[in-house]
């Protein structure tokens, strides 16, 4: 068993936000800064055989330390992209923006690319990365598509809510052995101008972008749906089993696992 667990591959998993306590806490404590992250995130990649690894945003300089230990990373979703990093300004509707993490995560998704490592991003992690390599974004979906569909639903995320359509020669609907999806929908914003190397891969009616990949990479999926919430479906567990399976092509642990009792 031991065994087994070292020859999973490492999976960094970026923090969803940072969450800070007012400034006079109830009981006079010291002011807290806290990493906040879905727990989804680590039990589908644990479940998919990677060891995942939550990454708190670290100084610039940290980075290529860290990447040098990690078979692949998930970037995962969270607050509203600060538009500066695509040379907009703000719009009315922007929500909360983490600039500093927004930081972190943009070098670490460039370096992770120089890298060649498989990469997963979810819902703000395909935007983001879609920014990374030079893509921009509409602010606020509703103005752009209308009130037609509904891109940030009210039911529970395990719950899904529209289609997707897929593109049949995608890597990714190889991978779901699907050419639709009903996925869930947590989002208002979404890829506008699609960055250089990334292909978009599904739509939603409307025709929102709703995944992307790169076809030159071994794996580099993005999808704007929270896959992690959905991981239970076979369809969605596979794309995180892409990943691992990647990161151990990556890491060069490929041969089956030897168990021991």
């Amino acid at each position: 068993m031991i065994e087994q667990m070292r020859a999973r591959p490492l999976i960094g998993v970026s923090t969803s936000e940072v969450r800070r306590d007012p400034p006079e806490t109830e009981h006079g404590e010291p002011e807290r800064q806290e990493m906040v992250l879905g727990i989804r995130y680590l039990r589908a990649i644990e479940a998919a055989g990677g060891l995942p690894m939550v990454m708190p945003p670290l100084a610039e300089e940290a980075i290529d330390p860290l990447l040098d230990r990690l078979g692949g990373i998930c970037l995962s979703g969270g607050p509203d992209l600060d538009p500066r990093a695509y040379g907009a300004a703000p719009h009315e509707e922007l929500g909360p923006t983490e600039p500093t993490l927004d930081h972190f995560e943009l070098a670490l998704a460039r370096r992770a690319d120089e890298r060649g490592l498989p990469v997963l991003a979810v819902c703000r992690g395909m935007q983001l990365l879609n920014v990374a390599r030079g893509g921009t974004l509409h602010q606020h979906l509703p103005e752009v598509v209308g009130p037609r569909l509904t891109h940030r639903q009210s039911e529970p995320c395990g719950q899904p809510t529209h289609w997707v359509r897929l593109d049949a020669d995608s890597a990714l609907s190889r991978l779901m052995s699907r050419r639709r999806a009903k996925v869930n929908s947590f989002h208002h914003q979404a890829l506008r101008d699609v960055a250089d190397g990334l292909l978009p891969v599904a739509w939603a009616s409307d025709g929102t972008i709703e995944a992307v990949e790169d076809p030159e990479r071994d794996f580099v999926v993005g999808v704007q749906w929270h896959a992690e919430c959905l991981a239970a479906r076979p369809q969605e567990a596979a794309v995180f089993r892409a990943l691992v399976e990647a990161a151990r092509r990556r890491d060069g642990a490929e041969a089956p696992l030897r168990r021991v009792a």
